[in-house]
């Protein structure tokens, strides 16, 4: 099936004083990461910001190659790792809205290896990480809630030293080139829960349960949903799996060394489809695409006269759903501490107590090499930054240009 790219204009530029904010503030963006890129911390990276829908700020700063100090250019591509979740969030909720998919509906109705799962006890021989595993039956099967959540029980391997972790295969990132998606559900359907689903919030494979089971309830592999629903109605042209023709010149390199532990480091692109696209991982793109993306949420679902879902669905999406459930996404980044999750996104729920700027309902995520974003329909605000900073330093990044961007607004 041939996908026909929409026609959709760009997001239209303007004068940041005329949608309430400072060009005077926003100037302080490039100097503030010229110090980062100056003292050997920063490779470079984009930053794009609009509010009111109109693009007020899009530069980029550094390198796109450090060692070659080849500049950074504002249609580099970068590998946006976690940024495919809510992606992949929106992807199932436009089959929700279908009717092809219940968030109370049990995985395994679509997934038949996760319907009944086992889940492991918290032995000292388990949380120490030595085992053996002993397990109990789960309480109830995870749901897709579960899974759009990070309630489902599943973690990532090496995110953690139990037992458990140790069993589970890997994370988004490898198991992308090393199952299909049959053999995914199998591999994962034989693993033990680390929680009973819907007990607590733990990173891990959840996200790519669901796209599993969106492509299951849409009849296409989650690529082809995310083009079909998403990046063909947003003019999303340079997003996908793969790198886009031509665009290794542009794709944006590490710091050949992590700048706080002095250890190897690099990102990669991908240049031929992987056995499975994964809802957890796997995107390419740049940060004029993703803030389109961003833009729709912003808005309510729509951008450029194409709608992707409706206005209630997203505000669906950016509530807080872990009502009476334990930890939240403070388990990832100390910084989120006092948010709540939704449907893919971390959720603001009070002005203060967190390391970041934003109103209540402020939602959005980032990516382990180092891309963030964020939409706050409050200040009808939304803004993408892109580097690839991987490792802790990643954490800094997304707090600077958070702050970088609440400072600048006027009114």
């Amino acid at each position: 099936m041939s996908i026909i790219q929409a026609e959709i204009p760009a997001i239209p530029a303007t004068r940041p004083e005329a949608v309430g904010m400072s060009s005077a503030r926003l100037a302080r963006i490039r100097p503030a990461l010229d110090r980062e890129v100056a003292e050997g911390r920063f490779p470079g990276g984009v930053v794009g910001i609009a509010r009111d829908g109109k693009l007020v700020h899009l530069e980029a700063v550094g390198f796109l190659d450090a060692e070659a100090k080849t500049p950074m250019r504002p249609d580099a591509l970068f590998a946006i790792a976690s940024m495919t979740k809510p992606v992949c969030g929106v992807a199932a909720l436009s089959l929700v809205e279908e009717g092809r998919l219940l968030l109370s509906d049990p995985v395994g109705a679509y997934l038949p290896p996760l319907m009944t799962m086992q889940v492991a006890m918290p032995t000292p021989g388990m949380l120490s990480g030595d085992g053996p595993i002993e397990t109990e039956a789960q309480r109830r099967p995870m749901t897709v809630q579960d899974a759009a959540r990070h309630t489902t029980g599943f973690v990532y391997g090496g995110f953690g030293g139990t037992a458990v972790h140790k069993a589970h295969p890997g994370t988004s990132l490898t198991v992308a080139n090393e199952f299909d998606a049959e053999g995914l559900a199998k591999a994962l359907g034989a693993t033990p829960l680390r929680h009973h689903p819907g007990e607590a919030w733990e990173y891990g494979f959840s996200t790519d349960v669901l796209g599993l089971v969106a492509q299951a309830a849409g009849g296409a592999s989650l690529g082809t949903l995310m083009r079909e629903r998403i990046f063909a109605p947003l003019g999303m042209a340079e997003t996908g799996y793969v790198l886009p023709q031509g665009g290794a010149e542009r794709f944006a390199k590490a710091l050949p060394a992590c700048p706080l532990t002095g250890k190897p480091q690099s990102v990669t692109a991908a240049t031929t489809a992987p056995r499975i696209e994964v809802g957890g991982a796997g995107l390419i793109s740049t940060v004029s695409d993703y803030l389109r993306f961003a833009e729709m949420l912003r808005a309510g679902g729509s951008l450029g006269g194409a709608r992707v879902l409706s206005p209630a669905t997203v505000r669906w999406m950016g509530s807080d759903h872990l009502q009476g459930i334990e930890g939240g996404p403070d388990r990832m980044d100390p910084g989120l501490k006092g948010y709540g999750f939704g449907l893919t996104v971390a959720v603001r729920k009070n002005p203060g107590g967190s390391a970041f700027m934003g109103a209540p309902g402020a939602f959005g995520w980032s990516g382990v090499f180092g891309t963030y974003f964020w939409v706050d329909p409050a200040e009808r605000l939304a803004v993408v930054l892109m580097a690839h900073a991987p490792g802790e330093m990643r954490l800094r990044y997304r707090r600077l240009i958070n702050m970088l961007a609440y400072q600048a607004i006027e009114n």
